[in-house]
């Protein structure tokens, strides 16, 4: 197994899956339910072999590992895999949230099922893909076509303005990526190569990584989201079927952030120390700004949406800390993000598939038809305010921390979203689960059914469990982190010297 391509199988494993669902014929319900298996079959299976990258993952080796190289076009590109212990953790994640989503999606996606099912497993494909690209052309090719799959999904099983959350979703990203594109074919002619870990180790000029910085953030920013370049997302999750707002909250706005810790923060130390500032300053507004406006909805999802942006802002202000606290906790609340969000969405599919409606107002006391649901929902809600006990406290309050270090002004404003947190999800709780049982329309609504809670309890547990007991993450991450805090401060210093040298001359 020490010589297997892990890496590559993993990756293109649910590709296989696609494949055979292609070559199914029929649009029967026994076709269709074979189509279903085949989807969670394949999903199940990839996130088992994701497993033996965790159980074999030395976490004292800060550099990567299972790595696989292959030259394709000399030293331009190469298809080179791997993972460190920041990005095997975002493997694991993709690839266990995505037979949720199909489970999720067995009884509401009624039509093409056969094509929706192919979208997602393409979509699972080039996400594990970003996370074990090594070659900065790779990275860029999984990176770009993941929008496609995605666009589908918003653009053909969404709501009823699902072609202009699509498009929305599509041009916003795609625009911040060609200013990506262009620094990437840049560093190729100062470096003379496109391998992200001979990159790493080479010294950009000052004046060219402030440009490289600045390419780079336009394309992560908008994927995050942060603000002011968030207002696609509340659209796109609004209009996504279920499955799709899962994974677009839980996976594909976390590779902003995993853009960041990957190459803005050590390919560009300099530059990523100059623009701390603004980068606090876009979180803090973010984090306020974005609670503000998730009090004023009238939309569950689009309340969980900028919840999302919100909580966004915590992580990037917590990244470019640059101390060990602020990035692992940073990298923890994208992972602990990725759970309880995409848990929220979850929950809020289970009413709408039985009212079809996702109005606030529409809901009320459903503590007295659907009890289970409401313990979960509020172990969802609380662990998205950061309740102690659950995986959400541990992320804000190491973020918060690793920037009291670098500015107190900055995690003393950034404190009021947790109370801003609080109102709105405790707003939206009370209002849909929490009183006098009056609409008629929700006096014969059912609880759980067996499929909901084999979706829901696991992530019940994890959420808990990754609340009380934090360290198989900070084990994983820690000696990567530490790598890339003493590189960056490495930097600095070479940096002061040469400025100093140039002085005394």
């Amino acid at each position: 197994m020490g010589e297997w391509p892990i890496l590559t199988t993993i990756t293109f494993m649910p590709l296989v899956g696609a494949l055979l669902i292609m070559l199914t014929s029929g649009e029967g319900d026994v076709e269709r339910r074979n189509i279903k298996v085949v989807a969670l079959f394949t999903t199940v299976v990839t996130f088992i072999s994701s497993l033996y990258i965790w159980i074999n993952f030395d976490n004292s080796n800060p550099g990567f590992q299972f790595v696989e190289r292959y030259e394709w076009v000399g030293s331009f590109m190469a298809y080179h895999m791997g993972v460190d212990g920041i990005s095997m953790l975002f493997v694991i994640l993709s690839t266990f949230l995505m037979p949720f989503c199909i489970l999720a999606s067995w009884n509401s996606v009624t039509n093409s099922v056969k094509e929706y099912m192919i979208a997602f497993l393409v979509l699972e494909a080039f996400m594990i893909g970003v996370f074990c690209a090594l070659d900065l052309i790779l990275f860029y090719i999984f990176f770009e076509a993941g929008l496609i799959p995605m666009f589908l999904i918003i653009g053909i099983w969404g709501g009823k303005r699902r072609v202009y959350a699509s498009f929305k979703f599509f041009l916003y990203t795609l625009i911040g990526s060609v200013l990506m594109l262009l620094a990437m074919m840049a560093m190729y002619w100062d470096a003379g190569t496109t391998d992200i870990p001979a990159l790493l180790a080479h010294s950009f000029p000052a004046q060219m990584q402030t440009w490289l910085w600045l390419a780079f953030f336009a394309s992560f920013a908008v994927k995050m989201p942060m603000w002011p370049v968030h207002t696609w997302l509340p659209d796109a999750h609004v209009e996504a079927p279920t499955a799709g707002s899962v994974i677009l909250a839980a996976i594909l706005l976390k590779m902003g952030g995993y853009g960041f810790l990957r190459f803005s923060i050590p390919m560009f130390p300099l530059a990523s120390a100059d623009f701390q500032t603004l980068v606090f300053v876009l979180s803090v507004v973010a984090i306020i700004y974005t609670s503000l406006v998730a009090l004023m909805q009238e939309d569950i999802k689009k309340l969980i949406a900028y919840s999302s942006v919100a909580h966004m802002g915590y992580v990037t202000m917590g990244l470019f800390a640059l101390n060990a606290n602020g990035i692992q906790g940073g990298i923890y609340q994208m992972l602990s993000h990725g759970l309880v969000s995409g848990a929220l969405f979850l929950c809020v599919g289970v009413v709408y598939d039985r009212m079809h409606t996702r109005e606030i107002s529409a809901y009320g006391g459903l503590v007295n038809r659907m009890p289970n649901y409401a313990v979960v929902f509020l172990i969802f809600t609380m662990a998205n305010v950061g309740l102690p006990g659950t995986s959400g406290f541990v992320g804000e309050f190491l973020t918060l921390l690793g920037v009291f270090q670098v500015n107190t002004w900055v995690a003393l404003f950034a404190t009021t979203g947790v109370i801003l947190s609080a109102g709105y999800a405790l707003w939206l709780y009370r209002r849909v689960v929490f009183g006098a049982l009056e609409k008629e329309s929700l006096k014969t609504i059912l609880d759980l059914d067996t499929r909901e809670k084999v979706i829901i309890y696991p992530l019940v547990a994890l959420v808990i469990f990754y609340g009380v007991y934090p360290m198989p993450v900070f084990d994983a991450t820690g000696a990567s982190v530490d790598a890339l805090i003493q590189n960056y401060n490495a930097a600095l210093e070479a940096a002061k010297e040469t400025a100093q040298a140039s002085l005394s001359n």
